[in-house]
């Protein structure tokens, strides 16, 4: 399939047609890369994927404890700097 490089405002564009878009299942944010002669769109990567599925193993090989130990009972800046609404 062939298009032309367009004028859009002060920038150039591609129009895509709705087939095509279509049959790659492309919508909403794309990630661009350019390299020599080609321009390639594609889906962008969601910046938190995965991470559930990285928690749970993490919590299940035991690797999700606090650095910074447990913080047991209040301090004396709690009980007496504090003012709890």
């Amino acid at each position: 399939m062939r298009a032309r490089i367009i004028r859009i405002g002060n920038s150039k564009g591609v129009r895509l047609p709705k087939s095509l878009l279509e049959r790659s299942g492309l919508e909403g944010e794309v990630e661009l890369e350019a390299n020599d002669g080609e321009i390639i769109v594609r889906a962008a990567e969601h910046p938190r994927a995965g991470w559930e599925e990285a928690f749970a193993e993490m919590s299940a090989r035991g690797d999700d404890e606090l650095l910074d130990g447990e913080q047991l009972g209040s301090s004396s800046w709690d009980d007496e700097e504090w003012e709890w609404a």
